[in-house]
């Protein structure tokens, strides 16, 4: 599967094709994360279609709820999901959801993993803490995930560092990105997939 998707992905958005009538199998991901950790981005960068998404202007009314320190720069938001999708092959399509990320639309959460392959769980380095609650409802579901470190220019920390601030078990994958970049974004996909290959081979193992 990962070949699929590196080949359907390299392609740029001028070249993004409607689905193909043949197409029987959907397959869901879902991308999670705190506020403005780019999620948006990461979806939009790497569908084959224009993605539907819900970002509305922010305005006064989201003032002291919205924690915008971090991200003084952003000026709209996800209020419901963002949805995009990469066409595998004929038979089978990826569909990416990405889960708005205020405390106030967490309730959407548990709806979006329902039926999940796998998750994306999209952090910011320079805001951790904002990571805890996608990782503890994941778990909480049994969806496999695998994190993706967004490139904002921060420091630089280890993925041992990470793993031990977010309380990560060892065999979760942590993947550097750029959510801006198509060929990046599609690496962390191919990684998701592989992370979940690896599961299921062990899962036949087991006696």
């Amino acid at each position: 599967m990962d070949s699929v998707i590196s080949e359907s992905a390299v392609s740029g958005p001028a070249e993004r094709k409607p689905l193909s009538s043949s197409a029987e199998n959907g397959l869901k991901i879902v991308v999670v994360g705190g506020f403005g950790v780019g999620k948006t981005t990461l979806v939009r960068s790497v569908s084959d279609i224009r993605p539907l998404n819900t970002e509305e202007t922010m305005t006064q009314a989201g003032q002291g709820i919205d924690d915008l320190s971090s991200v003084r720069q952003k000026t709209s938001t996800t209020v419901a999901f963002d949805f995009g999708r990469i066409s595998l092959n004929e038979q089978t399509v990826l569909y990416l959801f990405g889960a708005p990320g205020q405390q106030r639309f967490w309730f959407l959460w548990d709806r979006l993993f329902q039926g999940t392959l796998g998750a994306v769980v999209l952090v910011d380095t320079r805001r951790l803490d904002e990571s805890w609650y996608a990782i503890d409802r994941l778990e909480h579901h049994g969806t496999p995930f695998i994190v993706a470190r967004n490139d904002f220019g921060a420091d630089s920390y280890s993925a041992d560092q990470i793993r031990e601030a977010l309380d990560l078990d060892p065999d979760v994958p942590i993947v550097a990105c750029d959510a801006r970049s198509r060929e990046s974004s599609k690496q962390v996909l191919i990684a998701l997939v592989e992370h979940l290959h690896h599961l299921s081979t062990a899962r036949e193992r087991t006696p």
